[in-house]
């Protein structure tokens, strides 16, 4: 059966227009799985059933699932990408590129008219509610709240103002009316044309336009002090001191950038995120922040286009004079918007901005998911790391190795173990050099791994998922040469680090390939590496220190390896040795032995 539906499917391909157009996936079912544009569709859905290696995993997937096809023909490319864009909303192919709206930022509601409330919410529900925000956080929202409630004398009350229940007199004046934050519309004291004065001024500031609501303060002040109100008069100059407080804290981008949308994305690996942002009289007043999913073949333009369309079309409304993004998505579908693409300057600085928040809305992501689960950061970071370092399996066992010595005196080598991104330190390693005289790294470097490898094979035990060498392309060749010798062979995935961290070396690779540095494999391999390096210098430190003092007793007539270590078996530190009495010294190594060690300390 699946047989004959591919061969169906060969024969339609092959019968396929060189024109442009769009074509539909279905699978058996029937159900629409992917639409894409093509400018030859014979060309395009052809090389979907091509043997080739460069198909990522998605579009194998894809592939395999794929039962019918259909297209349709039209006249330009633009065409194209008009229907396509029109025919994914439509069917929400599960192949194409997917988006997922985080529901959790705060925004500030206006409830239905008549005499309109402030709220707050989390959810934007079309009941006749207009929305403003979402704000970047409830700090951010909470202050505009604040402001508004303190500045502008809206009603909190929730009841039913419908004119024949305030023409019956049902209500009568609260509190809020005696301190002066509301006027009573409840009881008929205030006239609905009054209060939609009220509304437009709230909503100028919600839209980052403060100039209305002060020019309503200072006109109601002026008023009040000429009719002799003075404690009125006073009431709205402290509210024009909150406005100007308010303003002072408003998150001013620019003087220059007064209103514009911003745009960008955001790409860890498989994970894109799109960030919005909007500037309105030089201030941010709102943020949005949309998890991507990339469906097969996704470009970086078509995510920032999906992106762009649904702001405009859930959150945002219409775009903003000027809308400034890190390239251009697709024009044809933002026929009236005019898109900037800064290199340099506060725009720059802004999408910089931008990106950075849809970063720090990851990170905040994760560390939500990996609380409830840790494992989750683990499986993370080993996938990145295997991503990262070109591995063939993911490096959840870590063998570092370093050496150590002064001007080729008391060599010694250290191995660290990692385990899952950690140290295991209770399988650290030391290694004295025993067949190498002098300062020769490289033969040191062949000596550890014989040694450490051998002996795992013979004890059967687990080996490495990676090995670490400390050390540029000479250590990397010497350790390399061990595993071939040992029939390890690409087994054991090597590699070298070159004393700029970022650099790491492949056998056989005279180029070194570097990291990102804002990446966390390259965090982990630099605490591989500096542990490794800690380790080792304690050891060769404490060898060196030893091998000193046992020197300086060595060189005392009569004073063997026995009397040193029975000395500081009982003493413990060379300085309590030297600091000790001839009697002290003879209940240990007699009094003969005593005063030839206080003789040779004193001279």
């Amino acid at each position: 059966m699946e047989h004959s539906i591919k061969s169906e499917l060969k024969e339609q391909v092959a019968l396929l227009p060189l024109l442009p157009g769009c074509y539909l996936f279905s699978d058996k079912s029937g159900q629409i799985i992917y639409v894409g544009k093509a400018k030859s569709l014979k060309k395009r859905v052809s090389s979907y059933f091509v043997n080739s290696r460069d198909h990522s995993p998605k579009v194998r997937a894809m592939v395999r699932q794929i039962a019918s096809l259909q297209y349709i023909v039209v006249d330009s490319e633009t065409d194209a990408l008009l229907l396509e864009n029109s025919l994914i909303k439509s069917h929400k192919p599960r192949y194409n590129i997917l988006l997922k709206d985080d529901k959790s930022y705060p925004w500030i509601a206006l409830t239905p008219p008549p005499f309109e409330r402030v709220i707050s919410t989390r959810r934007v529900v079309k009941d006749g509610s207009r929305y403003f925000g979402p704000y970047a956080s409830i700090s951010a929202q909470r202050a505009v709240l604040e402001f508004i409630s303190e500045v502008i004398p809206l009603r909190t009350c929730r009841h039913n103002l419908s004119q024949e229940l305030i023409d019956k007199g049902k209500y009568a004046p609260c509190l809020q009316y005696h301190i002066g934050n509301c006027k009573a519309p409840c009881c008929g004291r205030q006239s609905l044309a009054e209060y939609a004065e009220l509304v437009d001024m709230t909503v100028s500031v919600l839209k980052g336009d403060l100039r209305p609501v002060k020019s309503y303060l200072e006109g109601e002040m002026n008023r009040a002090a000429a009719e002799l109100r003075f404690e009125a008069a006073h009431r709205f100059k402290m509210r024009l001191e909150a406005l100007e407080k308010y303003r002072s804290k408003s998150v001013i981008v620019s003087a220059n950038i007064t209103d514009a949308d911003i745009f960008s994305l955001y790409i860890e690996g498989d994970e894109v995120y799109c960030n919005f942002l909007r500037v309105k009289g030089g201030a941010i007043i709102a943020v949005q922040t949309l998890v991507v999913q990339p469906g097969v073949e996704a470009t970086d333009v078509q995510m920032l286009t999906l992106g762009i369309e649904h702001i405009v079309e859930n959150i945002a409304g219409e775009l903003q004079s000027e809308v400034i993004v890190p390239f251009l998505p697709e024009v044809e579908l933002f026929p009236q918007v005019h898109f900037t693409v800064p290199q340099r300057g506060e725009k720059r600085e802004l999408l910089s901005f931008s990106q950075r928040t849809a970063k720090l809305y990851r990170a905040e992501l994760m560390k939500n998911l990996e609380i409830k689960n840790p494992e989750r950061h683990t499986d993370r970071l080993m996938q990145a790391m295997q991503r990262e370092l070109r591995l063939d399996r993911e490096p959840r066992h870590i063998e570092c190795f370093d050496n150590s010595n002064t001007q080729g005196t008391n060599p010694v080598a250290s191995c660290v173990v990692f385990r899952n991104g950690k140290p295991s330190k209770r399988e650290y390693r030391h290694f004295n050099i025993k067949t190498v005289v002098g300062a020769d790294d490289f033969a040191s470097m062949r000596e550890i791994i014989t040694r450490r490898y051998t002996r795992l094979m013979e004890e059967g035990a687990e080996l490495p998922d990676l090995i670490v060498v400390d050390g540029g392309k000479g250590q990397l060749s010497s350790a390399y040469a061990v595993l071939c010798e040992l029939g390890l062979e690409g087994k054991i995935p090597i590699v070298g680090l070159a004393k700029r961290l970022e650099e790491v070396y492949y056998p056989n690779d005279p180029m070194p390939y570097y990291l990102s540095r804002t990446g966390e494999p390259l965090k982990v391999i630099c605490h591989i590496r500096d542990e490794a390096h800690r380790f080792g210098i304690t050891f060769h430190r404490n060898k060196r220190s030893n091998a000193m003092i046992h020197s300086s007793l060595e060189g005392i007539d009569g004073v063997g390896s026995k009397t040193i270590e029975a000395l500081f078996k009982h003493f413990k530190t060379l300085s309590k040795i030297k600091s000790a009495t001839v009697d002290e010294l003879a209940e240990v190594v007699g009094r003969k032995r005593a005063i030839k060690i206080l003789e040779h300390y004193n001279k």
